[in-house]
């Protein structure tokens, strides 16, 4: 059914707007939602638990890896971490096209059931590769070589998760903030909690994978914890499917390739035109007539494409609306492309923030396996992955107090509903990556120095507390960064576009796991070239990551100040007012005067 707004009079419109929601989503019948019954946390708590599954299982997965490479089926260093990175890579850049298939054709939710069933299947084939003897890593207890059958149900057990994660990842969290109605001004500032609290349920998700889940696949057995992880995921689901008439719904609105398409060739075609200095005689519909979300201000920047919105001939009698899309289009299409394009850089220099967050679920776990894990007093080995719950920690720990402490500080000192800007935000995570960087770097020369003094005694070996630090920073890195990237990615691009918006933020990680395999080939190959001995050995003590380290830090330096300049220059979307003062504000709260906020990222 066609979902249409609420005509209202005007002494009414407050009434109906805090009893029904005027954001064009549906309920779980298909009619407007009514407000008490619908969204907000009643449904996120359904959703954001969901979440906790899929990353108990993904993160039971990847943070246990590498070791599960080098230790079951016997790669090298080098190649674990390339196919850890390639894994990584492929699972943060399929949400591209799971985006593209929720937001164009089969709806967040039904995206959701869909990828979930496939994340299941991938489950239960990688339980299965550890039970059906056929499919056993090896004969035996111990082995030199693991058995084919078994590496390629492994690898297809998890390029199948890589595809329901794809599926899953954009599309849940995108749902989760469709719970809460932008033009509701209580439901705005639960939406900026949301992504907060999605993250501290995501990371409490992570916390138990690399704690329990990880302890067990480490002391127990690889099938048990499939199992345990299989379980888990199928009762979220069922759960989550309990929810549904709590929920509400957007439909799908098509590919959202073709009005960008529309715009350019609308653009290209009437270059010759000039573009009126106002902008309110460019061709826009009213909000009665535009029923699919909301509509945007025009901005100042790339000008040429205000020509798609230009009315050739006022005086003919055919009304602007039933001109051809391709010929004419609305200035919230034009904006919507705009958007798209000014997020490009945005992208661009995030990238390096990424690679810096890979090392986390590789290179830094691989150091944890070669040092000391006891625990002073006991017999208690950690296993090398647990240390990643260190980073969980932090970013719960950083949420909560960004959250409950500075949030209304910040509100206070600067009038932003943010508190900072969502650019500012992910600026200050850059920072504390390249501090993480920098100890990592010192740390590494420090286990080296430790190794070669006492290299006639191997079971010698610097405490991997000391790992400690670069995790905890990177965490707090995470904690501003990431989630950062989650509310920009959601928060600016095209209402009809928010599961790729999501993607977009995972992409970055899947590019950056690319980028790092690039860096790690390179620099190994050009310092074997200088001094005729390469970054990477075939251990760790015949490797220099500590090099590696430091041109990560350098390399991020770099790309801080490239991202302040950009971030410096960027254009928030601005939203027209139509019930409320509806606003995306990215540095201040947007007034109904249409002008446009420029981050002011100091």
């Amino acid at each position: 059914m066609e979902h249409n707004k609420v005509d209202t009079e005007p002494q009414d419109s407050y009434d109906d707007q805090q009893k029904w929601v005027l954001d064009s989503s549906t309920d779980s019948r298909g009619e407007i939602p009514l407000r008490a019954q619908t969204g907000a946390w009643r449904a996120a708590l359904f959703i954001i638990g969901i979440e906790f599954s899929e990353r108990l299982s993904y993160f039971g997965i990847s943070t246990n890896l590498v070791v599960y490479l080098t230790t079951i089926l016997h790669q090298d260093l080098k190649m674990a971490v390339k196919n850890t990175n390639y894994w990584s890579g492929v699972t943060t850049l399929m949400p591209l096209l799971g985006g593209f298939v929720a937001d164009a054709y089969l709806g967040r939710y039904g995206t959701v059931l869909l990828a979930t069933t496939i994340y299941l299947m991938g489950l239960i084939l990688l339980t299965l590769s550890w039970f059906i003897p056929g499919l056993k890593a090896c004969h035996e207890d111990m082995c030199v070589e693991p058995r084919k059958a078994h590496e390629i149900a492994f690898f297809i057990a998890i390029y199948l998760i890589s595809i329901g994660t794809g599926g899953h990842k954009p599309s849940l969290e995108s749902f989760g903030a469709d719970q809460f109605e932008d033009g509701h001004p209580e439901e705005r500032k639960m939406k900026m909690s949301y992504f907060n609290w999605w993250n501290a349920g995501l990371c409490a998700g992570i916390l138990t994978a690399v704690t329990v889940i990880v302890y067990i696949e480490d002391r127990i057995g690889w099938g048990v914890a499939s199992i345990i992880l299989t379980i888990v995921m199928a009762t979220s689901f069922f759960i989550f499917r309990i929810g549904k008439p709590f929920y509400r719904y957007r439909a799908p609105s098509g590919s959202p390739l073709t009005p960008m398409l529309q715009v350019f060739v609308a653009a290209i075609a009437k270059r010759n035109l000039p573009c009126p200095s106002d902008s309110s005689l460019l061709h826009e519909l009213t909000n009665e007539e535009y029923t699919k979300g909301r509509l945007l201000s025009s901005s100042k920047n790339l000008k040429f494409l205000d020509k798609a919105a230009v009315i050739e001939d006022r005086n003919e009698n055919t009304k602007a609306e039933k001109q051809s899309p391709w010929r004419l289009a609305t200035v919230t299409k034009v904006e919507e492309v705009k958007l798209l394009i000014n997020m490009i850089p945005i992208w661009f220099f995030t990238l390096a923030f990424g690679v810096c967050a890979t090392q986390s679920s590789t290179l830094f776990i691989k150091q944890a396996i070669i040092m000391d894990r006891h625990i002073t007093g006991t017999n208690f080995i950690v296993p090398p992955a647990s240390l990643f719950s260190l980073i969980a920690l932090s970013i719960i720990i950083t949420v909560t107090i960004y959250e409950k402490l500075l949030v209304p500080l910040l509100r206070r000192a600067t009038g932003n509903e943010r508190g900072i800007s969502i650019l500012q935000r992910i600026g200050i995570g850059m920072v504390f990556s390249l501090f993480a960087m920098i100890i990592a770097a010192l740390i590494e020369k420090k286990r080296l120095d430790y190794a070669k003094e006492h290299h006639m005694n191997k079971t010698m070996t610097l405490s991997a507390i000391w790992l400690a630090p670069q995790f905890l920073v990177l965490g707090v890195a995470d904690a501003f960064t990431l989630v950062g990237l989650q509310e920009y990615f959601y928060d600016q691009v095209p209402d009809s576009m928010r599961s790729l918006g999501i993607a977009f933020y995972l992409s970055v990680l899947g590019a950056a796991s690319f980028v790092n395999n690039l860096l790690i080939t390179v620099s190994d190959h050009l310092a074997e070239e200088i001094s005729g001995k390469g970054w990477f050995g075939k251990d760790l003590n015949s490797s220099r990551l500590d090099r590696f380290y430091w041109m990560l830090a350098a390399l991020t330096a770099a790309n801080i100040c490239c991202f302040v300049i950009v971030a410096m220059r960027y254009t928030y979307k601005t939203v027209q007012p139509s019930l409320a003062v509806v606003a995306d504000c990215g540095d201040d709260v947007e007034t109904a005067t249409g002008t446009n906020n420029t981050s002011k990222l100091t």
